[in-house]
Order: C-alpha cells, then structure tokens, then sequence
C-alpha cells in the first residue's frame, strides 16, 4: 500500500482530542480519514461485517489483496473521542469511543461487535414486512453455517428464532464508506452532530 497522506500517519503528535462537548462548542466540521471515506487513491478497504476480516485492494490493480496496515491512523480530524455511526438499512446506532481519539480500527471493531454480539429484538423483528422476515431467516442460517465452516466456534450456534444484527443486513455485509448527512441525522436521531457519520454498505 502506498504511503498515507503524512497528515494521516498514526501518532499522539496531534492537537487535542475533542470531546462531544468541545465538538459542541465549537462547532468544528471533522475531516473523515479517505480510506472510511471511500476516497483514498489506492486503498479501497474491505470490511466484514460478519467475520470483522478488513484488508483491501487497490482499485487500479485489483488482482492483489493488500492488507490494512493503516488500521491505527485517526479516523477524523480533529481527532474525537467518541463517533456516531448510523446506516440506511438497519434501526441502530453504534457508537465508537476512544478517549485517545478514535481511529479506523476502533470504527471497524466497534460496528463488527455491535453486529455479531447483538440480536434483534421480537419488536424489532415483528416491524420487517414478511417477506424480509424471511429472507433474515434464510441470511442467519447461512451466516451460522459460514462461521462454522471457518472454524469459528467461539459462540454458539445461533437459536432459532434468534437472529444478530448481522443478519438484518441480509446479503449487504461489506463496508463502502461513511458519509455525512445531517438532513438524514435529524430524520433519525433528532438532532445533526459533526461526528455523526452514515454508513454505506454493499453486498
């Protein structure tokens, strides 16, 4: 992988992290790192949702799996302690936090967990029309099946009529970017912040 931009290297030789209150007061507009933005030049990062796996490619040699060695460098700057990260297709929030200043990793690991160690709710399931209903049925056989295949057995295999977050998600399970849309926060959370961020997700 090409060198990152030097503003983005991993490092504390940053100036303060702000908290949700500094992000408040002064209102700063984050600079999201390119590589969560989909807009590096040759890095494109491949996140799994269901196995947490990122490494990445890039675009104009596609042949050649590169790994994310860029994992530690800060996810916006200024540096934050906490991002809110919010997606089209699924009800819930994640929040990411990192008094050091949150970085990529810290954003992939937190969306993995909140994806793969949660479950739907009964209301939240009953709200799926029938026929996604059935379709989550159909992605968490297939997700449990996978993870045992790999050799996976840290957590038991899903109960029936008990489905992760994960599965919500159907076949959309890779990470396209994150983006900014305070219209699209207001209509969810009620209220716009500059470290609330959309997720894009692709099959």
């Amino acid at each position: 992988m090409a060198d990152s931009v030097g503003k983005w290297a991993a490092g504390a030789f940053y100036g303060p992290v702000l908290s949700q209150t500094d992000l408040y007061l002064l209102n700063t507009e984050l600079e999201l790192n390119p590589i969560l933005a989909n807009t590096h030049g040759n890095f494109h990062l491949v996140f799994n949702l269901i196995t947490g796996q990122t490494g990445g490619f890039n675009p104009d040699a596609r042949d050649r799996d590169l790994q994310f060695t860029a994992k530690d460098e800060p996810a916006t700057l200024p540096r934050v302690q906490q991002l809110i990260i919010i997606t089209e297709i699924s009800p819930w929030c994640t929040i990411v936090k990192n008094e050091r200043g949150v970085t990529m990793n810290d954003v992939c690991t937190a969306v993995w967990k909140d994806y793969t160690e949660n479950f739907v709710t009964d209301p939240e399931f009953a709200a799926l029309p029938p026929r996604l209903q059935e379709q989550v049925k159909r992605m968490a056989a297939h997700n449990n099946q996978a993870s045992q295949w790999a050799g996976y057995y840290a957590t038991p295999p899903v109960a029936p009529n008990r489905y992760k977050r994960v599965d919500w998600l159907r076949e959309r399970v890779f990470f396209e970017g994150l983006r900014k849309s305070d219209a699209y926060a207001i209509s969810r959370l009620g209220f716009k912040a500059p470290n609330i961020f959309i997720m894009d997700l692709v099959a």
